[in-house]
C-alpha cells in the first residue's frame, strides 16, 4: 500500500486579521466557513490534532465506515428514545474552558440545551465518540480528553481506532473517577452504560480494510 504523507504542524489560523478573536467573532466567521473549525481561548485551529498531520491512503475511507457502522446501529437502536445519536455538523461548546468542537458522535440525552453564547451549539452531551485517525489520535486521547472532562454531563468518552481493531471506553464509575476499558477482539461487545446497550465490535468494524 502506498502512502502519501503531509506533515503540518498544527497552528492556530488569523480570523478577520487577527490572532485572538472573541467566541462570537469566530461564531460570525464559522457560518462563512466551508470547512470547520475549533476555537479555544481565542484562536481557531483546522479541525484535526494537536501536531503533525498525517494524511494516510485509505484512512479516509475507513473512518466513514466506522461512522456509518456506529451512528447507523445508534440511531436504530435509540430510536424514540430519550437519547439521540447526532453526527459531526453538531457543534459541542464547553463554557467552563471556552473550546468549541465537532465530535465525530456525540449522544445527547433529554432536551437538547444550547449555549448561551450560541443557539446553535450545544453544551451537554452524555456521550462522545472520536474515531482516531493518524492526524487526530494523540490530540484526541490527550488533551481534548482533559478538555471533555470539563463537560459536568458527560459520562463515557469513546476512542475508536480506525487503524486496527482497538476501542477505548473511559467512564466515570461509582467513586466518580474514569476508567477505562479496552476491546481488542472482533468478539467482543462495546458496553455503552449510560445508554444501556452493547454494539458488537464486529459490527463497528464491519467492511472495513485494514490492509
Amino acid at each position: 500500500m502506498m502512502y502519501i504523507c503531509y506533515m503540518e504542524i498544527r497552528e492556530p489560523i488569523p480570523v478577520y486579521g487577527k490572532n485572538k478573536v472573541t467566541a462570537e467573532e469566530y461564531l460570525e466567521w464559522e457560518k462563512a466557513s466551508t470547512e470547520k473549525h475549533e476555537f479555544y481561548k481565542g484562536e481557531v485551529f483546522p479541525m484535526g490534532g494537536h501536531g503533525e498531520l498525517l494524511a494516510m491512503s485509505g484512512a479516509g475511507k475507513r473512518h466513514n465506515r466506522i461512522f456509518t457502522n456506529i451512528f447507523g446501529e445508534l440511531f436504530s437502536r435509540l430510536k424514540g428514545k430519550p437519547c439521540q445519536p447526532f453526527g459531526p455538523d453538531l457543534r459541542v461548546y464547553i463554557p467552563e474552558n471556552s473550546l468549541f468542537t465537532y465530535p465525530d458522535i456525540s449522544i445527547i440525552c433529554g432536551d437538547m440545551i444550547t449555549s448561551g453564547v450560541d443557539e446553535n451549539s450545544v453544551v451537554q452531551p452524555t456521550i462522545i465518540i472520536e474515531i482516531l485517525s493518524p492526524s487526530t489520535r494523540d490530540y484526541d486521547q490527550g488533551e481534548k480528553f482533559r478538555l471533555y472532562r470539563d463537560i459536568p454531563t458527560l459520562k463515557e468518552y469513546i476512542l475508536v481506532d480506525a487503524s486496527s481493531v482497538h476501542i477505548e471506553s473511559f467512564r466515570i464509575n461509582a467513586a466518580g473517577l474514569w476508567e477505562l476499558i479496552e476491546y481488542k477482539s472482533l468478539k467482543d461487545e462495546l458496553s455503552i452504560g449510560s445508554i444501556e446497550t452493547a454494539l458488537p465490535v464486529a459490527d463497528i468494524y464491519f467492511g472495513v480494510n485494514m490492509s
